[in-house]
């Protein structure tokens, strides 16, 4: 059977895999056990599937693809962060990053090639968005990081979307990565260990908000004023800040869980006090707290990173109205795998991990 017509394993639930597995006549059980060499065991080769028949093992090379796409480049940054190019057939590229601190491992994933969103200081919209991620490909990015996590015999246990492209702007795709993600029998990683992170899209952050799944809400704010934002963040001109504003009291009401809001500080730009008291007043309005992020230079664009002496102020202004703001550590600076960094490759030259 052509590889274009087979299942793709990584876009399918454990319950599906059952319900297939069962439709074929095979026993209950099955799929547990498929899930277990491939989730458990990271065994993506049926042939190796010892405790399933030959002609079980046969079946599913015919049936589905396992291949969780391939790493077309590894980078490693001296503060331990790692940093690859997932890629896959007919040119879909995407950069992932996998973050340690302690026995935390926290993985950065992308959603989309690319980001429709244009944010004018981000690499990752650089040149548009090109295609939307499946489900499967999303979920590949944790697999694959955590392949190189085997030689830690560790694994990644918490996940961010904040990786290239807008994750409600491919919903289905997403929510269904984040089901298989914390899925029991996949990688069984908590839904309160999950963040999405948004520029803001308010029928999708109320969608998410009755979706039974606690996630953390992370909202892309950078600017405390629609003037502003607008100038930075071209997608704002579709939602009006308090919209979107008003979505985030509503995730908080339906899930209990407080929302952040990610703001990068550009120096000179929108890192003065007055930015700072007006968004204390915003978050006067909703149960937040503040991600202050340090602008990370993208090569070509026309910002820079604010000195200490900027940040602390702002942190201090927005502390003294009664704000719960902490600046997060840049991670992985050195090998362009910070906030704002990650950009799509179409380079065909392969190294580290395949």
């Amino acid at each position: 059977m052509p590889v274009s017509d087979k299942n793709a394993f990584f876009d399918f639930l454990p319950a599906e895999i059952d319900a297939l597995l069962q439709s074929w006549g095979w026993p209950a059980y099955a799929g547990k056990q498929v899930c277990e060499w491939v989730y458990v065991k990271s065994v993506t080769d049926p042939a190796l599937m010892s405790n399933l028949s030959k002609l079980q093992r046969d079946t599913l090379v015919e049936s589905f693809d396992f291949t969780p796409g391939n790493v077309r480049r590894e980078q490693i940054s001296e503060d331990g962060t790692i940093k690859i190019l997932a890629g896959w057939p007919v040119g879909a590229t995407a950069e992932s990053v996998m973050i340690p601190d302690g026995p935390r491992h926290t993985a950065c994933i992308s959603s989309q090639v690319g980001c429709p969103v244009g944010c004018k200081f981000c690499a990752s919209g650089i040149n548009g968005v090109k295609q939307n991620l499946t489900p499967g490909r999303i979920v590949e990015q944790v697999f694959l990081l955590n392949q190189i996590l085997k030689a830690q015999q560790t694994r990644i246990s918490n996940i961010v979307f904040m990786g290239m492209g807008e994750p409600l702007a491919n919903y289905a795709s997403v929510l269904k990565a984040i089901r298989i993600l914390h899925d029991p029998r996949a990688f069984n990683i908590g839904a309160r260990k999950i963040t999405l992170s948004t520029v803001g899209v308010p029928p999708r952050m109320r969608q998410l908000a009755e979706e039974s799944l606690p996630l953390n809400l992370a909202i892309s704010l950078h600017a405390p004023n629609e003037s502003l934002r607008r100038q930075l963040i071209p997608w704002a001109e579709h939602f009006s800040l308090e919209d979107i504003l008003a979505a985030a009291r509503y995730y908080f009401d339906r899930t209990g869980r407080e929302v952040t809001l990610e703001y990068i500080l550009l120096s000179g730009v929108n890192d003065q006090p007055e930015h700072a008291r007006e968004l204390a007043q915003i978050c006067k309005t909703l149960r937040a707290n503040v991600n202050l992020i340090r602008y990370n230079p993208v090569e070509g664009l026309p910002f820079a990173r604010p000195e200490s002496e900027a940040v602390v102020r702002f942190q201090s202004i927005l502390r003294n109205n009664g704000v719960n703001a902490h600046v997060r550590k840049s991670r992985g600076r050195d090998i362009d795998a910070a906030c704002g960094q990650l950009r799509r490759s179409t380079d065909p030259v392969e190294f580290g991990r395949n």
